[in-house]
């Protein structure tokens, strides 16, 4: 008889309050990956594309709560007009080529970022995927498409300040809940964990708000070579972290 197959938490050695809830990822390195190859940078978005399904399908066994992907920021509309226009065909191709991964590992898809100047095959796709995946319970994959955390800020003030004119809000009622409930992120949980590929140590305009108490993991591994080997030595350097939040760590010999 066939064995079933091993808890990847157990060939981990984590227990499952070891593990983040919310992992972010910028993946960074697909041209340089390309260039290395002799091929252009196109073929360095393909094979990154490649990595991303290893990446979710062992979040999604692993049970996490949710992985946000860094996949187009709002600045990358300045990049070469051919490369942009291969990425949304990139988007639209992946979105209909995972729809079974996603929906066969109860992954929920949802998208952070502004829709204004997405490609018709990507939102159509997008909106496919998003609706049947709507009611699937386990990892909840966040693709942060044409995203930028400032311009998420900006437009969450933009929303709080128009509750405030229209009165259905007092000013002195604004605390750090209202603005997180405001932003694209709203309802989930901020990030414990991100990482960046590449050997870059920027935050690029990502999740600013979100990740202010988030253990970053930098990575040399370039986007198309990160796996489920580099996911877990991330994992394993996360647990093994002492998180206090602002908080000292409480001396043992000091009696109540």
């Amino acid at each position: 008889m066939r064995e079933p197959p091993l808890d990847p938490r157990i060939e981990l050695g984590l227990q499952p309050h070891q593990l983040p809830r919310h992992v972010a990822i910028i993946m960074d390195g697909n041209g340089r990956w390309a260039s290395q190859r002799n091929q252009p940078r196109i073929f360095g978005h393909e094979a990154g594309a490649r990595a991303v399904r290893a990446v979710v399908t062992h979040c999604a066994r692993l049970g996490l709560e949710c992985l946000t992907l860094y996949s187009f920021s709002a600045e990358n509309w300045k990049r070469p007009r051919q490369e942009v226009e291969f990425l949304m065909e990139l988007y639209a191709r992946y979105l209909v080529a995972e729809r079974d991964e996603i929906m066969q590992n109860d992954v929920r898809l949802l998208h952070i970022g502004r829709r204004a100047g997405l490609s018709n095959d990507v939102l159509r796709e997008m909106d496919l995927t998003v609706e049947l995946s709507r009611s699937n319970g386990g990892l909840k994959l966040c693709l942060a498409l044409n995203y930028g955390s400032r311009l998420e800020i900006v437009e969450a003030i933009q929303r709080i300040a128009s509750q405030v004119k229209n009165g259905q809000r007092d000013p002195c009622d604004i605390n750090e809940e209202v603005v997180s409930n405001a932003l694209y992120t709203a309802g989930l949980p901020d990030p414990d964990l991100l990482i960046r590929t590449a050997n870059e140590r920027r935050i690029s305009n990502f999740l600013l708000w979100q990740i202010s108490y988030s253990e970053i993991h930098v990575t040399p591994c370039l986007w198309p070579d990160f796996d489920v080997h580099e996911l877990n030595a991330a994992f394993k350097e996360f647990a093994a972290r002492e998180r206090r939040f602002g908080d000292v760590k409480p001396n043992p010999t000091t009696s109540a």
